[in-house]
């Protein structure tokens, strides 16, 4: 049987027909290295593939079937490893050119390792920032990664390897992180539909480089019920990350009839920042179109304004200690500008009581979140309020340069909120354009049954242009 688009598929239809015999994984894996094949040299989603190894996971799935072995939720399902985590027998390079030849991991992340066990075949590395440390996806080491929806195009970042690689058909799941939007930015950026779990819900295992105070991973796939079914596979404790949490009641069944929500709150800026006109339109046609099936949505001014401060040192002076070896060496000049810059920054402001200081401030803004949200569903907004940018470029609001482009994500990781996103629509020149879903403290299960309300409601189908 031919291989189905992984775009016109459901992982769970996938798996099925792995399972029952209607495809094989090996068939599937094959398919996803031929698309890999064909497309990576425009769009550098990947960043290393082993087909060899592939294979032989896929042979040992298919043989496993045949002895009539149970297998695990995600068996035969091919993904690609952000370049953040460690995945045995890969180098890990953070998109860092002094790890640019670092030997490849011994074992897998804790994230990585579940999904395996839960039958994934493990393809490849894909794209990062350096550190994760920006909105876009380019490094020194492997170049730029270009989103399948327009030519010269971002993906978004940092896990914008992984969102372009999904949206071009390559992979039907991968794994992200988000530190200050990360998981959220290229999901919006390229149709996804994506979630930043709360911190801890999946455990960090090593940690991604830096950023450990708000950081989090998750998996990353088109739909939300797809990235629910595999949350339920990599969430749970591990003494590898002190912050994971306990088991909770599996997501992914939540989802089968989603209640729709009674109350939203809608915050265009939800730290202040301006928002371009035609991303607010988009998002705002797709509230409009939820209040019209009942649910009472009530504006709000932005709610933690003067958040920037506290995000800055915490996210880049968290990756301050890692880089300190490098101060003053050859090494040093090799970072990223842009990166360098902001660490040297933040280095100079690191002290325990600049520290504390911020704690401070993030628990002051959780507050006033919590007292926003009292009584409501969920917080709505743009999940970025500027355009997509060019690679390597700046973003644009109302035809203006900005590096706060993003403004609407990185609050919800001070706050350690969990925060989703789906698609509203699209720009004038197709770009996809993302409605941000923002839950209580812990209820990740309320902001997937919500974001898959809506993504029923809206019903769009984000299907990137084919590449020739």
């Amino acid at each position: 049987m031919t291989v189905p688009d992984f775009r016109s598929i459901t992982i769970e239809e996938l798996v099925r027909r792995i399972k029952t015999r209607e495809l094989t994984a090996a068939e599937v894996t094959d398919a996803a290295l031929a698309r890999i094949e064909r497309l990576n040299p425009a769009l550098n989603a990947f960043v290393a593939v082993d087909a060899d190894a592939a294979r032989a996971q896929a042979a040992a799935i298919d043989r496993a079937l045949g002895a009539g072995a149970a297998l695990g939720p995600l068996a035969g399902v091919p993904i690609g490893v952000k370049d953040l985590a460690d995945a045995a027998g890969f180098q890990t390079t953070r998109g860092a050119m002094h790890l640019a030849d670092a030997a490849p991991a011994e074992h897998d992340s804790t994230e990585v390792a579940r999904m395996r066990a839960a039958g994934c075949v493990i393809i490849g590395k894909t794209n990062t920032p350096e550190a994760g440390w920006t909105g876009d996806t380019f490094n020194s080491v492997f170049g730029a990664t270009v989103s399948p929806w327009g030519a010269n195009r971002s993906p978004g970042g940092s896990s914008g390897g992984t969102s372009a690689a999904i949206s071009a058909g390559m992979i039907p799941l991968g794994t992200g992180s988000d530190g200050g939007g990360s998981i959220r930015i290229p999901s919006s950026l390229t149709g996804l539909s994506g979630h930043k779990p709360t911190q801890g819900r999946v455990p960090s295992g090593p940690a991604p480089m830096g950023a450990s105070d708000l950081s989090t991973v998750g998996p990353m796939a088109r739909r939300i019920r797809d990235v629910a079914l595999a949350l339920d596979v990599v969430s749970g404790p591990s003494p590898g990350d002190l912050r994971s949490l306990d088991p909770i009641a599996p997501l992914r069944p939540r989802l089968d009839d989603p209640p729709a929500p009674a109350r939203v709150l809608w915050c265009a800026n939800i730290e202040g920042s301006p928002v371009d006109d035609e991303i607010l339109a988009v998002c705002m046609g797709a509230v409009e179109q939820m209040k019209q099936s009942g649910v009472e949505v009530v504006d709000v001014e932005p709610i933690v304004p003067e958040i920037i401060g506290p995000f800055v040192l915490l996210f880049y002076g968290g990756m301050v200690p890692t880089y300190r070896e490098l101060f003053g060496t050859p090494a040093w000049g090799e970072i990223t500008p842009g990166l360098r810059d902001i660490l040297e920054g933040a280095d100079e402001r690191l002290t325990p009581d600049a520290i504390e200081d911020a704690r401070k401030q993030a628990q002051a803004a959780s507050i006033r979140l919590a007292e926003a949200m009292s009584g409501f569903d969920a917080l709505l907004s743009p999940t970025v309020v500027g355009q997509t940018p060019v690679c390597e470029g700046p973003g644009m609001i109302n035809g203006e340069e900005t590096d706060m482009w993003i403004g609407n994500t990185y609050p919800l990781n001070v706050t350690r909120r969990p925060a989703g996103t789906t698609n509203a629509g699209y720009t004038s020149d197709g770009m996809p354009v993302g409605l941000q879903i923002v839950g209580h403290q812990n209820d990740d299960g309320r902001v997937l049954e919500v974001t898959a309300w809506i993504e029923d409601l809206l019903d769009f189908n984000p299907i990137a242009p084919d590449i020739a």
